[in-house]
């Protein structure tokens, strides 16, 4: 493991701020100041910040958060807009969350204070459940698509104007009911495994469906339930047994 990501796994500092210390000469490895951010972390290296041995860390937390559409998942805005993180307290400000919703995006959120876990479970094919309501109708040609999956060479519609992601790989989703159209709009529940840049936006405006509302309802077997619009939650304790069998089996270290 980098350096810099051994440092950000097991402290509250981010690996910018860890290679800002490095570059002070603030860190050193087993008793030698780093110079090199390249370096790698073993088992049984000693590490040390201003003096200080970096323990391991040994737990972890993690919490639900209800995301309002209006809210950024980022640490600042360069616009000024509101972010998660000017409504969650103070002590969750180093936690990073998994995956994202975008904007106009609303729902469950989660988020923990171990990158390693929040990566882990970001590239898992853990199902995530959403409710949607979009513009237009669902054809026979939108549902196929939904059963079998295709592959999308131009899926910018959808798509935020600053991405660089043109194409995109839509896999079958794990399920979907439609609940039925009226006054143009369709309003539907789907559950898919994955969690790419903005891939259910892509996927239905690839077939001119404007998604209007989007909201996640679960990730695995972590429900939204009755959690209100702006508010957090720790994990339950199955919860946490549920993600401490899905480390073990997938030999996640954090």
């Amino acid at each position: 493991m980098r350096i810099n990501k051994f440092i950000s796994h097991n402290t509250n500092y981010s690996r910018r701020e860890a290679d800002e210390l490095i570059k002070q000469g603030k860190v050193t490895l087993n008793n030698r100041v780093v110079s090199d951010m390249s370096v790698s972390v073993g088992e049984d290296d000693k590490v040390k910040i201003n003096g200080r041995f970096v323990k391991l860390k040994k737990d972890f937390t993690m919490i639900v958060y209800h995301k309002q559409k209006g809210e950024l998942v980022t640490k600042k805005d360069d616009r000024g807009r509101k972010t998660i993180y000017d409504n969650l307290p103070h002590g969750f400000s180093k936690f990073v969350s998994i995956g994202r919703l975008d904007y106009a995006s609303e729902g469950l959120l989660l988020l923990t204070d171990a990158p390693a876990i929040a990566t882990a479970l970001m590239n898992s094919d853990i199902e995530r459940e959403y409710y949607l309501k979009v513009k237009g109708e669902i054809t026979e040609e939108v549902k196929t698509a939904m059963r079998e999956g295709f592959f999308a060479a131009d899926a910018s519609k959808g798509a935020h104007t600053k991405s660089k992601i043109i194409s995109m790989q839509f896999a079958p989703f794990l399920a979907f009911d439609i609940f039925g159209s009226s006054g143009g709009y369709t309003k539907l529940r789907v559950m898919i495994n994955e969690g790419k840049n903005r891939e259910l936006r892509r996927f239905f405006g690839y077939f001119d469906l404007e998604v209007m509302d989007l909201k996640r309802v679960s990730f695995g077997r972590v429900e939204l339930g009755t959690l209100k619009e702006g508010k957090w939650r720790y994990f339950a304790n199955n919860e946490y047994e549920d993600l401490r069998d899905f480390l073990k089996t997938n030999k996640i270290y954090y």
